[in-house]
């Protein structure tokens, strides 16, 4: 890449072959020993993760958070693999080239080497020339990060149910009652024999039900975040470099840290 990113940039993209497909996340980044430019990068893989598989930088392309290269997953896939814990020598190195089809800058200048950047699981890669006189010591850190997932489903459901209403309502109806009075003197009445009747209408009030259909509430569903913590725990390896001579004494027999 001819603006390359540093391999902290590095470590948050995830590898997309030439058609755009996921091939993975970015396990490794290995940079030139004496230009400090990263040029290969690996991506996990095998079972649980426990082999790389070595994609180089060469003509790739930085997509916001993908790293898309020319290649197809399966040539990327086919690639060497070395299991997490081993380093990877000059001559894997051509291997890897003449497999990407690439030219190996190897043969045209004095190899330098290449070094894995420590980020918690890169592991140290030298090369197997003469003249090395320091390993490099590695050791995995836990990278913890949080993921959104569902949970559950929660639901508003509205059913129908009868229920009986007892209320009470005022009516009121017309009696009848006999009321008798003596006519009194110089009143107008009309005297007569004969039979005759009277008649009085009456009135009542009766219930009438009715219903009517009326809004009474409104419900809706909310979401509130809560934020708690949560422990996790797991295992790190690391690497101890320890000193062994003709002549070491017990002293200098000792594990460095």
């Amino acid at each position: 890449m001819s603006n390359y990113l540093t391999t902290d940039q590095l470590r948050d993209l995830t590898v997309h072959d030439q058609e755009g497909e996921k091939v993975g996340s970015i396990g490794q980044v290995f940079v030139d020993d004496t230009s400090q430019r990263p040029d290969w990068v690996t991506v996990p893989t095998g079972l649980f993760g426990t082999k790389e598989t070595f994609v180089p930088l060469a003509g790739a392309q930085v997509r916001g958070l993908e790293l898309h290269v020319p290649f197809t997953k399966d040539v990327i896939k086919d690639a060497s693999r070395v299991d997490a814990d081993e380093h990877l020598a000059i001559e894997q190195e051509r291997h890897l080239y003449a497999h990407y089809g690439l030219t190996d800058p190897a043969s045209a200048e004095s190899v330098t080497g290449r070094s894995a950047v420590p980020d918690g699981t890169a592991q140290s890669r030298v090369a197997d020339a003469g003249g090395e006189h320091e390993l490099v010591r590695s050791e995995e850190r836990l990278r913890v990060g949080t993921e959104e997932r569902v949970a559950g489903t929660a639901r508003l459901k509205k059913v129908v149910v009868t229920e009986n209403v007892t209320t009470t309502i005022p009516v009121t109806h017309e009696e009848v009652r006999v009321v008798r009075e003596p006519v009194r003197a110089g009143e107008v009445a009309a005297p007569g024999i004969g039979e005759a009747e009277a008649t009085v209408t009456l009135h009542e009030e009766r219930p009438v039900v009715g219903k009517e259909k009326v809004a009474v509430e409104r419900v809706r569903l909310e979401t509130t975040e809560v934020t708690e913590e949560e422990q996790v725990n797991d295992t790190v390896r690391k690497e101890q470099i320890a000193y062994e001579g003709v002549a070491a004494d017990a002293e200098n027999r000792r594990d460095l840290p």
